[in-house]
């Protein structure tokens, strides 16, 4: 089976730290630009009716390494392993991933054809999609589903302290995203350091925080240069 690359997403995750864990969690925006033998309108018709896609992509910034059936995930503290089958990491036989994300608008462009604008994303940016699928509400949704031990991890969330000063040098139109991005915390669980500076790139933005005692406070943002 040959995969072929049939369009690339561009987002504002210029970095993998700081990348929503997992799709849906924020607002997270992005812009999908099909590939030149893709870009037919017919490829695209009747997706306006979906409010939801599947995205299935290649984890490109993934190093290749020999094959191992364990990883840690970071949500368990990065001490704790568990089957890689189990997990949605990264590191797995075929690097691909999986997105749930909202579809907010397809335009037509002379040039590069539809473009699919989508939000929630959780992918870097200048990513490969291999595939889109709509996503079906009556069979991909499963109330009684048991989330394993992710489910221990959902609600968690860290106060949020940005002092005024930098939170005004956010623009208006991404501090949502920003506020749920150090919400949910980027840092690996296994990382505890109240003293340790950390920095998150998003947008053109570089932004510095550290966390202690379920508080994450910002220290400095600065646009990317």
């Amino acid at each position: 089976m040959e995969l072929k690359r049939i369009a690339v997403i561009y987002t504002d995750f210029s970095d993998k730290f700081g990348i929503p864990r997992q799709s849906g969690l924020t607002g997270a925006k992005g812009r999908i630009v099909f590939e030149e033998e893709y870009r037919l309108e017919e490829a695209v018709r009747g997706i306006e009716e979906f409010s939801h896609l599947w995205l299935l992509w290649g984890f490109s910034e993934v190093m290749e390494e020999k094959f191992r059936p364990t990883v840690r995930p970071p949500r368990l503290g990065g001490n704790k392993r568990i089957g890689v089958f189990a997990t949605r990491s990264p590191f797995r036989p075929n690097r691909i991933g999986l997105s749930c994300v909202r579809l907010t608008a397809v335009q037509k462009h002379s040039d590069e054809g539809p473009i699919l604008y989508v939000e929630g994303v959780d992918i870097l940016d200048g990513t490969p999609i291999y595939d889109i699928k709509p996503y079906l509400p009556y069979v991909d949704s499963q109330p009684n589903a048991l989330g394993g031990f992710a489910q221990q991890r959902k609600d968690y969330a860290l106060e949020l302290m940005i002092p005024v000063e930098l939170e005004e040098k956010i623009p208006e139109e991404h501090r949502r995203v920003v506020h749920e991005i150090l919400s949910q915390d980027p840092r690996p669980s296994y990382q505890n350091d109240p003293d340790r500076v950390y920095g998150m790139s998003y947008a053109g933005l570089e932004i510095k925080f550290r966390v202690d005692e379920g508080q994450l406070e910002v220290l400095e943002i600065k646009e990317n240069r």
